[in-house]
């Protein structure tokens, strides 16, 4: 399979070993609670010092932190120690995952994706593209942690278009068939998660499938576009900047290492966009250092074609965002304090919400009005950050999930961080790893 124009091969894996506490081993996604210092406090309390994967990642929270560098050695020296230790049992082949919060099960499938068929530039063609722009410069930091790392531990999840149910669907039919590698409830309402054994017989179907999709004649019959057209079979869904990452680092790895090495492919988990457990979520901007008046100066920048009313609460004020049609723009804004706007935009220059605020947004950064964004999952998170001492926030209503991938093949990635595959509790959590170095 390695070598082939699939985009993918069966993964090879390192599984926690027996005996190791898996609520204490498998912590969430290191790109979420960025603002909640006290969120990650909590985890490294509650992990302690036995095995876990929150001392094989970097939480991203503490990127700003004079000690970085010296986090990252640790990281590094902890992903040997783990390997020298035997706390990892090798796993070959793909696994079925299934991962199930708020009485819902999110179903999708572990591979490795090849990073040769991955361009996350806006002109991407690639097999494997970005549904989002990607902001180089958040990749430096990324890279540090990775470059010279043994191991990576995938927090990516990728979408395919698979209406039919082709792939994933017969994995969980069959699942009561296959052997169960882990199940293990997660901490800090994180809910459950659980992973199967897919056998020769079932991955070879899914391989199958996976490769009908990106048929040519079904790819441009399904999207409305050219026979020509270079076919999308995988998008990015989580995670996107740190599979840029992972090519940043082939990019520069491959002409010393050769084609032939672990680096050249990033272990990612591959869900169905039509999976009824899979819900978007926006990304909302979360504004920090915040010495403007900010309805006075969009009032400014958008002249007559913006309107700005308060609501009482930010109950009303989601109410108002998610009942909005166009072709205004309505988004929420919140403070300074428990202010609670909704804010429309007539004649806006993106189709989308996010891709009218963010030059907004990056001008008011560049000339100081505003310190720093973050980039905050949750309504109700975003509502309460946004409310602290020279915080404001923006609200968006979320990217219906039917829209995202004709959106990529006819006109490119989104705006940059634009939706999220869920809440932040639903992020993927980490369980599996894979060796990236020899």
């Amino acid at each position: 399979m390695e070598g082939t124009p699939r985009g993918f091969r069966l993964p090879r894996l390192l599984l926690p070993r027996t005996g190791i506490d898996l609520r204490k081993w498998a912590v969430i996604a290191c790109d979420q609670h960025t603002s909640e210092p006290e969120y990650w406090q909590r985890v490294e309390r509650e992990v302690g010092d036995a095995p876990s994967t929150l001392h094989l990642i970097f939480p991203e929270v503490y990127l700003g932190s004079a000690d970085a560098p010296a986090r990252i050695g640790r990281i590094q020296q902890a992903m040997r120690r783990y390997l020298d230790e035997g706390l990892f049992v090798d796993r070959e082949g793909p696994v079925y995952v299934e991962r199930t919060v708020d009485a819902r099960t999110r179903r999708g499938l572990l591979l490795e994706l090849d990073l040769e068929h991955y361009d996350y530039g806006s002109g991407s063609t690639s097999l494997i593209r970005p549904t989002e722009g990607t902001m180089v410069a958040r990749l430096a930091p990324r890279i540090e942690v990775r470059r010279g790392a043994a191991l990576e531990l995938p927090h990516i999840l990728v979408l395919i278009d698979d209406p039919g149910h082709t792939v994933i669907e017969p994995l969980a039919a069959a699942r009561d068939r296959l052997p169960k590698l882990y199940d293990s409830e997660l901490m800090c309402g994180g809910g459950r998660v659980a992973g199967f054994a897919v056998d020769a017989v079932h991955s070879d179907r899914a391989v199958r499938a996976l490769c009908a999709l990106a048929d040519p004649q079904t790819f441009a019959a399904r999207y409305g576009v050219p026979l020509q057209t270079p076919p999308m079979l995988f998008a990015m869904g989580d995670g996107n900047h740190s599979l840029a990452t992972a090519k940043s680092i082939w990019v520069a790895a491959k002409a010393t290492v050769g084609l032939d090495h672990p680096s050249r492919y990033a272990l990612v988990e591959v869900v169905n966009i039509h999976d009824a457990a899979l819900d978007f979520a926006p990304i909302h901007r979360l504004l920090l250092g915040v010495t403007v008046d900010l309805r006075q100066a969009l009032a400014q920048a958008f002249g007559p074609r913006v309107s700005c009313a308060d609501v009482p609460s930010a109950a009303a004020m989601r109410e108002h965002v998610a009942a909005a049609r166009s072709p205004r723009q309505t988004v929420g804004l919140i403070g300074p304090g428990s202010r609670f706007s909704v804010v429309e935009i007539a004649e806006p220059t993106s189709s989308l919400a996010v891709g009218t605020w963010q030059p907004f947004i990056d001008d008011l950064v560049e000339r100081g009005g505003v310190k720093d964004v973050d980039y905050v999952h949750g309504d109700e998170a975003i509502a309460r950050l946004a409310q602290q001492p020279g915080h404001s926030g923006v609200h968006f209503a979320p990217l219906g999930k039917s829209e995202l991938m004709r959106r990529v093949v006819h006109d490119g990635p989104t705006p940059r961080k634009t939706f999220s595959m869920g809440e932040a509790h639903e992020k993927r959590f980490y369980v599996e790893a894979r060796r990236i170095a020899r």
